[in-house]
């Protein structure tokens, strides 16, 4: 009977086939069944969705209906859940929830975050405040995060909490008090019609107005400002001091780079320094995140844990991974303080502290899990993080170096293996490890330097990887233990080994920012390209099994999305610059006037700039115009007072776009087919993009892309700072 079973249970020879749709739909139902404990992991991924939406609205949306909205959301999720609906059910409520909750989330931060923001105010005013900290160096100089006391012309409840100003000579220290006479404006818009938003990112930082000194910083006669202040400029007045020291022992260049990584502030570090970090892809190692988080708290996780292992004593008595998990939490909520807690150090410290937590937990510190739970946690606090550049290049290469360590293949322990054998695989096997790291990480950040960016360093992988051992070993660690011990005294041997290793990264930097090529400049693809692009990293990296190539094609989207031919003319927010396209060349009419909105619109558009030739051009103090029909298109007046009807004349005279900063009242007969912008039009729509269709124009205005938000205000541009 036994043998009858087993040839009933065989397959009859002549039973037909599977056909390829139930093969295919075998396959699929394989797929989804090994996602089992993965779907919690899109929770994040449409929370953040989510708050992406309530930011791309170009007018703000009502509170009550988006927290209904969650509401309802999660409550039939909630509802799904006890009745015990299947996951097929339960899941697509979750998601739901999840994007719904996102959405109320950020206006809820919006509401939360509001304070004044200055007017644009056409004459100087006086600024009397207390120094809260230094910030980075601008284009026009030193900057500084003043707490104004008072704004003459302006009443309490209008002045704004926070400005941030650029000053004349070396920046006072935090805690001054101090009297500016300066032009006062909103934060800056975006410099061209989809670049980002600076106005946006001063709001979620509480920074309500941008201001420049006309003459030197003088003292002021203050009261007491509030203690939480005073605590904040104590804090940031022993930052600036830290970093002073810094310099002091290494000297303004390497000091400079060491500063930065240890204190966040970037004030001694010279332009040409920071091109060439730009360049040759080394420019993350400046900005205080993930990867300066990872070594300090990594190095004293297991600093701590083989101290704890050397004394058997204490190690029979007390869990050292437990122990060395809170010393890590101490050492990263003490960086955060000392770099200034901006937001991606905020985010790159709840990152950390999550993974320590999970140590404390007994659980696995570095799982997708556990990355999930961080950019739930990061989102919940600041929502405005999805749309920063730093929040998505950091969430993209840790997703992808954790897929990486979990398809990494366990290292086969070797046994009874000569020395020299030994060593020459684990070194093989790291240099293998590094490699795939740097690439995994370069690739999944690739797409949103390209779309925020626009350049691609192209020997950006080699230079890290040079960098990398003595960065991750030996500069950063050093720099920890010198900075620490600096305030006794005691920090010099150990700021001078992390000096040895800034100059060295200088010149790998250096090396790689000279090779031919190394720089290629991207356009930007269209806006819904990084949206796809985002999911499709994420679709790599969650994702188990190989349908997860699905996401390969999305994830390439910002880099084969075709592009829209670039605009013929841009004209900069209130018209004080203008660029016009020749082939792939952007001609600058005033070459070095606002360069830093220049670089970013010409960049955006994979267009070169140069300068206007002198031939062909008939320029004065106030205007520029073309003297003949092939010299250029635009006639560009920048003057403050309206010209006269002569003086517009002249302009429209060779001029197919005439674009006047003032309000004119009143054309000529010259002026008649002519496309004119004047005053009235940059305070509406801010700066433009023009493409020539037959006989007319299409114009793409800033405020088209920004929307009508609490943050979009405009303001003067030749007082206004993007933190070029």
């Amino acid at each position: 009977m036994g043998a009858g079973s087993d040839r009933a249970a065989l397959i009859p020879p002549d039973a037909p086939k599977p056909s390829r749709y139930e093969r295919l739909r075998a396959w699929l139902g394989e797929q989804i069944a090994d996602q089992t404990d993965r779907w919690r992991l899109w929770a994040p991924v449409a929370f953040g969705g989510g708050c992406a939406v309530y930011f791309a609205l170009k007018t703000e949306p009502p509170l009550w209906p988006l927290l209904l909205a969650a509401f309802v959301a999660v409550g039939a999720w909630i509802g799904a859940r006890r009745f015990g609906l299947s996951r097929r059910w339960t899941l697509p409520f979750l998601m739901l929830a999840c994007l719904a909750s996102g959405v109320a989330a950020a206006k809820v931060r919006t509401l939360v975050v509001a304070g004044p923001v200055a007017p644009a105010m056409s004459e100087p005013t006086i600024i009397e405040g207390w120094v809260v900290d230094v910030d980075s160096r601008g284009e026009r100089g030193a900057r500084i995060v003043i707490a104004p006391v008072r704004v003459r012309d302006l009443a309490p409840e209008d002045t704004p909490i926070r400005l941030r100003a650029t000053v004349k000579g070396a920046p006072p220290p935090p805690g001054a008090p101090v009297r500016l006479f300066a032009i006062l404006n909103p934060p800056p818009p975006p410099a061209a019609p989809g670049a980002y938003d600076f106005g946006r990112n001063a709001w979620f930082e509480g920074l309500g107005g941008s201001a420049f000194a006309l003459g030197e910083t003088r003292p002021a006669a203050l009261a007491d400002p509030p203690w939480r202040l005073r605590m904040e400029m104590r804090v940031n007045a022993a930052r600036f001091a830290l970093a002073q020291a810094i310099v002091a022992r290494l000297g303004e260049r390497t000091g400079g780079v060491a500063a930065a990584m240890t204190t966040g502030h970037e004030t001694w570090i010279s332009p040409e320094d920071q091109q060439v970090m730009r360049d040759s892809g080394l420019a993350h190692i400046l900005s205080i995140s993930g990867l300066h988080m990872a070594i300090v708290g990594g190095f004293v996780f297991f600093a701590v844990r083989l101290g704890v292992a050397l004394v058997p004593w204490l190690a029979l008595r007390v869990s050292g991974k437990k122990v060395a998990a809170w010393a890590g939490l101490i050492a990263v909520g003490t960086y955060l303080i000392v770099s200034g807690a901006p937001p991606p150090a905020e985010r790159a410290a709840i990152t950390a502290s999550i993974a320590f937590l999970a140590v404390l937990l007994d659980r696995q510190a570095i799982s997708m899990h556990a990355l999930a739970v961080a950019a739930f946690a990061v989102l919940i606090l600041q929502p405005e993080a999805i749309v920063t550049p730093g929040f998505q290049m950091s969430f993209a290469a840790t997703a992808a170096l954790v897929a990486l360590a979990e398809a990494w293949p366990p290292r086969t322990r070797e046994i009874s293996a000569p020395w020299p054998i030994v060593w020459t695989q684990r070194l093989a096997s790291w240099l293998g490890i590094a490699i795939m790291a740097s690439l995994v990480a370069g690739m999944a950040t690739g797409p949103f330097a390209m779309q925020h960016f626009n350049r691609t360093a192209v020997y950006g992988l080699l230079a890290n990887l040079m960098t990398a051992p003595v960065a991750d070993f030996v500069m950063l660690p050093a720099l920890a233990v010198g900075a620490a011990l600096e305030p006794l005294g005691l920090g010099a041997p150990f700021l001078w080994v992390a000096g040895k290793g800034v100059d060295l990264m200088l010149a790998i930097g250096g090396w790689t920012a000279g090779l031919p090529g190394a720089v290629r400049t991207i356009p930007s693809a269209p806006a819904a390209a990084l949206p796809i692009a985002f999911i499709g990293v994420l679709f790599l990296c969650l994702w188990r099994g190989r349908l997860r190539w699905v996401g390969l094609p999305m994830a390439l989207a910002v880099l084969i999305w075709p592009r829209s031919a670039a605009p013929d003319v841009w004209l900069g927010d209130g018209g004080t610059n203008a660029a016009y396209r020749i082939g792939g060349q952007a001609v600058v009419m005033r070459p070095g006037v606002r360069q830093f909105a220049v670089d970013v619109w010409s960049r955006r558009r994979g267009l070169e700039a140069v300068d206007r030739p002198a031939e062909g051009w008939a320029c004065t103090r106030f205007s520029c115009r073309p003297t003949a029909d092939d010299a250029g298109p635009v006639a560009l007046w920048w003057g403050r007072r309206a010209p006269t009807e002569d003086q517009l004349a002249n302009l429209c005279a060779q001029a197919a776009v005439v674009s006047v900063r003032a309000v004119i009242t009143r054309l000529p007969t010259a002026c008649d087919g002519r496309l004119v912008l004047d005053g009235l039009d940059y305070a509406r729509g801010g700066a433009v993009e023009l493409w020539r269709e037959g006989s007319g124009w299409r114009a793409l205005w800033t405020a088209d892309t920004r929307g009508d938000r609490p943050w979009s205000r405009q303001g003067d541009p030749d007082f206004s700072d993007s933190g070029g």
